[in-house]
């Protein structure tokens, strides 16, 4: 069987329309047949090698729903069927028997968890990926929607199960673009205390109304200051190096400062930044199927809905390039149109 998809044949270059051939399917796999595809930086960096592990042809895209079209041997009577809309995120298979997986910590797959993204992903007709990593969609959920819960949700979700944060916590977050605005409405739907850092006020009404409690200017030390020592988390999602030590000193005794951005140069942290108030500077990946379905489950009980700006799979160029100048209006998603 063939498989349609925009694949980057090299680093850099615009995506090509490309057929593959696909294998048999494997006895523990689903296949899926893609209705949405979210674009996330990460697929960026992964078609540009930017962080020189792809190999090219590269099919990208991994927040992808669509519908159940073909079920292994093994993948059946373990709650999927034909028809059935799922979800599949940064993930695709791990290998189910290690350490991490039997206790439910799969992406830290001792044996390498596979990312959709090398396993050929979701710009395409139709992928495939581990019966444990297809993720099936609440009926209350818009699924035009819902695919960057999938990555970009789970990713600013999983923080906050690691740290325990509760409708009583104080919580901020940097940089609120394609994640960081999901993260406000999670908390917002958690009922958490929200305080957004951003470096653009034209946003502020805008974030408001996602469910921010404050918004601040992340670009005034002053506004900064007046913060100290009231955070029970920091959760950070920008990609760029910034001046750290003024959020450190927001943290509140036991505070955390957590970072999902793939920020490249090593933070510059003074010891006593973490030994006065026994803080903490933590971060994290993706999360585990069961956190996956948690967070669709809160999604669709609490109206969690990204925003998001829609391109046929068919300008898939357009779209990236899109993203790639920052004109996102918070996440792209592609709408196939094979």
């Amino acid at each position: 069987m063939k498989i349609k998809s925009y694949a980057a044949m090299e680093a850099g270059q615009a995506l090509k329309l490309y057929e593959y051939e696909a294998a048999s399917l494997s006895a523990e796999d689903v296949e899926v047949e893609v209705e949405y595809c979210g674009v996330c930086h990460s697929d960026l960096s992964m078609i540009d090698n930017e962080w020189g592990i792809s190999q090219y042809p590269l099919i990208a895209g991994h927040e992808v729903i669509g519908r159940v079209s073909a079920l292994g041997e093994a993948a059946k009577n373990k709650g999927l069927s034909v028809g059935q809309r799922v979800g599949i995120g940064w993930t695709a298979k791990s290998c189910e028997h290690c350490d991490a997986c039997i206790t439910g910590d799969q992406v830290n797959c001792l044996n390498g968890s596979v990312p959709t993204i090398a396993n050929k992903g979701g710009f395409a007709d139709k992928l495939r990926a581990n019966w444990q990593w297809v993720i099936p969609l609440p009926e209350k959920l818009d699924p035009a929607s819902a695919g960057p819960l999938l990555c970009g949700g789970i990713t600013v979700f999983k923080p906050l199960l690691m740290h325990n944060i509760t409708a009583t916590s104080r919580v901020g977050v940097i940089g609120i673009g394609g994640l960081g605005h999901i993260a406000i409405k999670i908390l917002h739907a958690m009922g958490a205390e929200v305080t957004a850092f951003s470096s653009t006020p034209d946003k502020k009404q805008s974030i408001l109304d996602m469910g921010a409690d404050h918004v601040v200017n992340s670009r005034d030390p002053e506004e900064l200051k007046k913060l100290a020592g009231q955070f029970d988390l920091i959760l950070s999602t920008v990609a760029v190096d910034l001046d750290w030590q003024p959020y450190f000193a927001a943290l509140a005794p036991r505070g955390k400062f957590h970072t999902v951005g793939a920020v490249m140069k090593p933070f510059d942290v003074p010891a006593f930044s973490l030994i006065l108030g026994d803080r903490a500077v933590t971060g994290s990946s993706t999360g585990s199927p069961g956190q996956l379905r948690t967070l669709l489950k809160l999604a669709a009980r609490t109206s969690i809905a990204p925003k998001v700006e829609f391109f046929p799979m068919s300008k898939i160029n357009e779209a990236l390039d899109h993203l790639r100048a920052g004109k996102a209006n918070y996440r792209v998603v592609l709408q196939a149109d094979f």
